[in-house]
């Protein structure tokens, strides 16, 4: 009986820590705040503080009251130039995928600042990446891209 009762508290006690990391999953999912808008800061600063080189962020700006609406990512600049141009492509494209009504986005390095456009971003990838179902397909299509340095610098020239 004792045996039965530990087996019993084991299995219990596994299915709690798989439920736990699950929607611990879920919650993390960025996808959730697909459809925010620019002027929501609290979805916003969820989402920036998701995204790549969000220990390096220092702040953001919303700039929603004339269009084209547009965000500013404040980071410290402490990283090499080449990672902040994958940086500001990835969240640009994340950021773009779940705000609705976000047409620009400023990447201030310290010293360095890169503004990308929704255009421009489409034109550069030359796909619709905005209808990516889920995180994970958009993290893999972005990485596809990224892989070319080369193609990657054509969009900051």
């Amino acid at each position: 009986m004792k045996q039965t009762l530990k087996f019993i508290s084991l299995l219990l006690l596994i299915a709690l820590m798989a439920s736990g990391c699950s929607t611990k999953a879920k919650e993390d999912d960025l996808f959730k705040f697909k459809g925010t808008y620019v002027g929501d800061n609290s979805a916003i600063g969820n989402i920036v503080n998701q995204l790549q080189g969000a220990e390096h962020l220092k702040g953001f700006e919303l700039k929603s009251e004339e269009k084209p609406h547009g965000i500013i990512l404040n980071y410290d600049g402490s990283e090499p130039e080449q990672s902040h141009k994958i940086t500001a492509v990835y969240n640009a494209t994340f950021l773009f995928t779940l705000v609705q009504n976000v047409d620009w986005i400023t990447f201030n390095f310290g010293n360095q600042e890169y503004k990308i456009t929704k255009e421009n971003l489409q034109n550069w990838y030359e796909e619709d990446f905005r209808k990516l179902p889920n995180e994970e397909e958009l993290k893999t299509f972005i990485k596809k891209h990224l892989d070319d340095e080369e193609k990657l610098n054509q969009l900051f020239r």
